[in-house]
């Protein structure tokens, strides 16, 4: 073995702490290990602790209850959130393109991060405060091919939907349902305009009686009423259920979604890293219940349910 610096050699110096032959050139003294490939990069986990972290993290545990089920610090945790939702990134970006989907649902679900909205103050900035993340899905195969995470506001609509629209074929003529939020209307004319079968449905809720349940009571549906828009969309299939129940599944599989409690995001980076290992894992690593595979295998992206290390390679 020869030193990196000055070309002389060297002798073994022992075993570094996470295994690797470590070496001290005889000439300038300086040590150093074996050449190695790191699959995390700079960080020294492991990668099978790094794997059971992600996965403890799919399944709805929060950050602090990691930590104190497997030792490792906090902000080691929330370094491997971010350095994986890089990695998926970097491996996913071609993945979902040119995707021939017939109906569509669209949604957005709230969230916020570090205070609620009426605590923001006029100098807090646009990551502070209520989060809304917007998701493209497949009625048929169940995968969630576009999503934003960002302010409920007119300019994000027409981003993420120029994204989704990004993601579809050439020539595609799908069905598109959302919900009654306004802007979709004008997004969905920015992008797809003549070339999509658009519905809208608008769910009203009525609040319940003073004189009835007190504290916390989620609204009380009554109707829903679906409005075409564009084209000549086949009512049987204007829907959201299947987006609400996506909502549901996202609640439950991510701390920092669940209701009433103090797992909320404290940044915004981390709660758009978080999001982004959720669907990689929703869509590759797990078998969606009604479809018995993976949404990406029923879409035809890959042939075999993927571990979470291969999101990592």
């Amino acid at each position: 073995m020869t030193c990196h610096n000055c070309q002389s050699l060297c002798r073994r110096f022992g075993k570094h702490r996470n295994g690797l032959q470590r070496y001290r050139c005889n000439q300038c003294r300086k040590t150093f290990t074996e050449d190695h490939a790191s699959p995390l990069d700079t960080m020294r986990l492991p990668m099978d602790k790094a794997t059971a972290i992600l996965k403890l993290m799919v399944e709805g545990m929060s950050i602090r209850s990691i930590e104190r089920f497997t030792g490792v610090h906090r902000d080691t945790i929330l370094r491997l959130l971010l350095l994986a939702a890089e990695k998926i990134n970097a491996k996913l970006r071609h993945q979902f393109e040119n995707l021939v989907i017939e109906r569509i649902q669209v949604d957005e679900l709230h969230c916020f991060v570090m205070k609620r909205e009426r605590r923001v103050a006029i100098e807090d900035s646009d990551e502070v405060g209520e989060q809304y993340t917007f998701i493209g899905m497949d009625a048929d195969t169940k995968l969630i091919f576009a999503w934003f995470t960002g302010k409920r506001t007119t300019s994000n609509t027409i981003n993420f939907m120029r994204d989704l629209y990004s993601r579809t074929a050439w020539g595609l003529h799908p069905q598109l349902t959302t919900d009654g939020w306004g802007p979709y209307r004008l997004a969905v004319d920015a992008t797809f305009r003549d070339n999509v079968d658009f519905a809208q449905l608008q769910k009203v809720y009525s609040r319940l009686p003073q004189s009835g349940r007190q504290g916390y009571a989620p609204p009380r549906f009554v109707e829903a009423v679906s409005k075409v828009v564009t084209g000549n969309p086949d009512r049987r299939y204007v829907s959201t259920s299947y987006i609400e129940r996506q909502n549901l599944t996202l609640r439950m599989m991510s701390r920092r979604f669940t209701r009433l409690t103090n797992a909320f995001s404290k940044r915004l980076k981390h709660l758009k890293a978080a999001l982004t290992l959720h669907f990689a894992f929703y869509n590759f690593c797990r078998v969606h219940q009604s479809l018995k595979k993976t949404p990406c295998m029923a879409a035809g992206i890959t042939d075999h349910m993927w571990a979470i290390d291969e999101l990592l390679s």
